[in-house]
């Protein structure tokens, strides 16, 4: 042990009482193994990711707020959607608190001359269109609502059955592999040749124009992009280690698939499903726009639409408000979309 020569140490120190003086603790183990930040999960370190995107996080909430109402009109909605009224037909927008601008205070342009509408129409003080009527004198903002609501319910459940077909049919074609996988793959290629109108054109010679015949459309050609990500995931790891482990030990295809390979291929499946939900609403809207879809006086984006560019010249606000609505809610779900992959890529720079 070294010794210290009192001798050469200052006068200050040497004043210090013993009292002050507390031994070291020599055992730093702790100190070393302690964590300095809090243990996040993988879902919670994807949503800490996810929240540094600001595009993704208004993208969210947008679309909660657009589900929110769409949901909630199904009881409280201004108008009745479907409930026409001649007298009433074509009515501009008349927003009560917005009276002192053009456009919104039920005056239209006749003649080079601004014209009370409403007063014409004799529609009461306090009745008002926050979004005008149709040419059946229907309440837009409430052909809206409802509209919205079905063009999202045939997306989600198309989503749905993309998911539960498509990764069914993935994890099979990747697990058994060899022959199997080669027919399977065979068989998506095939599929994946058929376009979409033409399956929707055979589909309303079985069932009537509706969800039903749009959403069956959809789900025989749109889980195959599904299939075939998950089927190239399932390939990637079920060489890795932990997988062969399970194998040695005796576990069933069917518990691998859905204990270790399912789990880790989640991320992608989840963010392959936020990029299908706008295609669904797109498919929808465009077929309903073309006559395909669904009948009136069903509304959706697409009907919307169609009704709408047929008197675009004159009465403009028809075919912009649901082209507007449409275009935000697939701009939200590619966003939303977006911030869920960075989010779930642990190798995302930060």
């Amino acid at each position: 042990m070294e010794t210290v020569d009192l001798n050469n140490v200052p006068d200050k120190i040497k004043e210090i009482p013993a009292k002050e003086f507390q031994p070291l603790d020599t055992s730093t183990t702790k100190e070393r193994e302690r964590i300095a930040t809090p243990s996040l999960s993988f879902l919670q370190d994807s949503w800490r990711r996810l929240k540094k995107n600001k595009a993704a996080v208004i993208s969210l909430i947008l679309l909660g707020i657009i589900i929110f109402i769409s949901i909630i009109t199904i009881w409280v909605s201004p108008h009745d959607p479907t409930q026409q009224n001649v007298a009433y037909i074509n009515l501009p927008p008349r927003i009560p608190f917005l009276d002192s601008i053009n456009g919104f205070n039920g005056t239209a342009n006749v003649a080079g001359k601004m014209v009370d509408k409403y007063a014409q129409a004799n529609v009461p003080d306090n009745v008002n269109f926050y979004l005008g009527t149709d040419g059946l004198g229907r309440d837009v903002l409430s052909r809206l609502f409802m509209g919205t609501r079905i063009s999202l319910l045939i997306a989600f459940i198309a989503a749905l059955l993309d998911i539960t077909i498509g990764v069914t049919y993935g994890l099979i074609s990747g697990l058994l592999g060899g022959r199997v996988d080669t027919v399977m793959q065979r068989i998506l290629e095939v599929l994946s040749g058929i376009p979409n109108l033409v399956v929707m054109i055979l589909m309303l010679t079985v069932f009537d124009p509706g969800i039903l015949s749009i959403v069956l459309a959809m789900v025989i050609t749109n889980w195959i992009s599904m299939a075939r990500i998950v089927r190239a995931q399932t390939l990637k790891l079920k060489d890795q280690e932990f997988v062969l482990a399970a194998q040695t030990l005796g576990e069933s295809r069917l518990k691998i698939a859905v204990k270790h390979i399912l789990p880790n291929i989640s991320s992608v499946i989840i963010v392959q499903m936020m990029f299908s939900i706008p295609s669904a609403i797109f498919f929808e809207a465009f077929l309903s726009f073309i006559g395909l879809g669904l009948r009136p006086p069903t509304a959706s984006l697409g009907t919307l639409l169609n009704e709408g560019y047929k008197t675009f010249r004159f009465l403009p606000y028809l075919m912009w408000i649901p082209a507007v609505t449409l275009s935000v809610v697939m701009i939200c779900f590619n966003l939303l979309a977006d911030g869920l992959r960075d989010a779930f890529d642990p190798k995302m720079k930060e």
